[in-house]
C-alpha cells in the first residue's frame, strides 16, 4: 500500500531583508529636550553649516556622520543653540565633543536627586551651586544646567587650553556670573587643593577618563566607527570620532582608579558638598567603587542607571551628610542670591 503523499507547502515569495529602525531615544529622561527625531531643517536654519554634514542613515532617515569629528562638533553647536539658547559655541580641534542628549540626562537625574531631599521639588536658581570636575573645553554641563535650572557652576580643569576655550564660550554668551572656571594646579589631585574653605556645593558631577591608555582609547573609537557602519579599508580612520585630549580620555589605572581616588578625596571635604557624583561607563567597575565608598565612610550612596538609545550608562552618587543635615542644607535653596 502506497503511503499518502504529503501536501506541498504553499510557495512564498522571499522578501529582501529590511532595516528595522530602532526606537528613537524612548529611554531618555522625561525632561530631556531631545525626545524623538531631530528636525534637521530647523537645526540647519539656526546653524547653516550643519547642512553639509547631513546624510541618510540605513533606515532612510536624516542623520549625520557620527564618525566625523567635524560633523559631531557642528551638530553639538546646532543642538546647543536650538535647544539651550547658546549663541556661540566652539572647541579647539581634537578636544572632547560629548553627545549632548546623554549629558543632559545626567543633569536631569541629578535634579531628581536634589528633589528627593526637597519634598519632591527641584531647587532652581543661583542658590544651587554645582561643581563640574574636569569640565573640559566644551563646558556642556554648565550650559545645560544653567539653561534648564538656572543653577550656578564652578568648572575645574587641569588643562589651561581647555580653560581658555571654556572661558571664551562663557564670555561670548554673557554667562560670567553663572559659570566660573578654576584650574586644578596639581594634576595628581582631583579635589584636594581645589576648593576654598568657605565654599559649599549642592552637587558635584564628573565625566571621568575611562580608558587606561591612549592605545585603549583609540581601539574604542575604532570599534565605534565600525559599529556605525563606516569602516572602509581605503579610508583612514579618525583617531577619535568624538575627539579628546589624553587627560579627557585616559589616565593610569583607567576609570576605576580615577573614581576611587575621587571618592577618597571627597572624604577630605565631606561637609562642603551635599551630593558627590560621577559617571561610571563600565558596570564592571562598580564593585571596586562600592568598596571605596564603604572605606571612605559615606552615609548614603546610590547607582542611577541611564539609557540613551542602545547605550547604557550610569552615575554613582554619595553623601557624608546625615538626613538631618540634608534637611538643614536645603534651607539655603530658599535664599535669593
Amino acid at each position: 500500500m502506497t503511503a499518502p503523499s504529503k501536501p506541498k507547502a504553499p510557495r512564498t515569495k522571499t522578501k529582501p531583508a529590511k532595516a528595522v529602525e530602532p526606537r528613537a531615544k524612548a529611554s531618555l529622561h522625561p525632561r530631556n529636550r531631545h525626545q524623538g527625531r531631530y528636525d534637521f531643517p530647523a537645526l540647519i536654519k539656526t546653524t547653516p553649516e550643519l547642512a553639509r554634514f547631513v546624510i541618510l542613515n540605513p533606515y532612510g532617515k536624516e542623520s549625520i556622520d557620527f564618525a566625523s569629528p567635524d560633523a559631531v562638533r557642528v551638530f553639538n553647536r546646532a543642538l546647543l543653540k536650538s535647544f539651550y539658547g547658546v549663541a556661540h559655541w566652539d572647541i579647539p580641534a581634537d578636544y572632547l565633543c560629548p553627545p549632548v542628549p546623554g549629558r543632559a540626562d545626567y543633569v536631569h537625574f541629578l535634579a531628581d536627586l536634589l528633589a528627593s531631599v526637597n519634598e519632591g521639588v527641584i531647587p532652581r536658581g543661583a542658590p544651587v551651586k554645582v561643581l563640574d570636575i574636569g569640565m573640559g573645553a566644551n563646558c556642556v554641563y554648565p550650559l545645560i544646567g544653567y539653561s534648564d535650572y538656572r543653577w550656578h557652576f564652578l568648572g575645574s580643569e587641569i588643562d589651561p587650553k581647555a580653560i581658555a576655550a571654556a572661558k571664551a564660550i562663557v564670555q561670548s554668551n554673557g554667562l560670567n556670573k553663572a559659570i566660573q572656571l578654576r584650574q586644578q594646579n596639581n594634576p595628581k589631585h582631583i579635589l584636594l587643593g581645589l576648593l576654598e574653605a568657605n565654599e559649599r556645593f549642592d552637587l558635584t558631577m564628573c565625566n571621568p577618563p575611562f580608558h587606561a591608555s591612549m592605545d585603549e582609547a583609540t581601539r574604542g573609537s575604532e570599534r565605534k566607527w565600525r559599529a556605525l557602519g563606516r569602516a572602509d579599508p581605503k579610508r583612514q580612520l579618525p583617531v577619535l570620532n568624538f575627539g579628546g585630549q589624553s587627560a579627557e580620555l585616559w589616565c593610569e589605572g583607567g576609570e576605576a582608579r580615577f573614581v576611587t581616588q575621587l571618592i577618597a578625596e571627597s572624604a577630605h571635604v565631606p561637609q562642603q558638598v551635599l551630593w558627590f557624583s560621577t559617571l561610571v561607563s563600565k558596570a564592571s567597575n562598580l564593585p571596586a567603587i562600592q568598596t571605596a565608598l564603604k572605606k571612605a565612610g559615606v552615609l548614603q550612596s546610590q547607582v542611577v542607571e541611564m539609557s540613551q538609545g542602545q547605550k547604557q550608562s550610569r552615575f554613582v552618587a554619595w553623601t557624608f551628610q546625615t538626613e538631618a543635615q540634608q534637611q538643614a542644607w536645603r534651607q539655603r535653596w530658599a535664599r535669593k542670591d
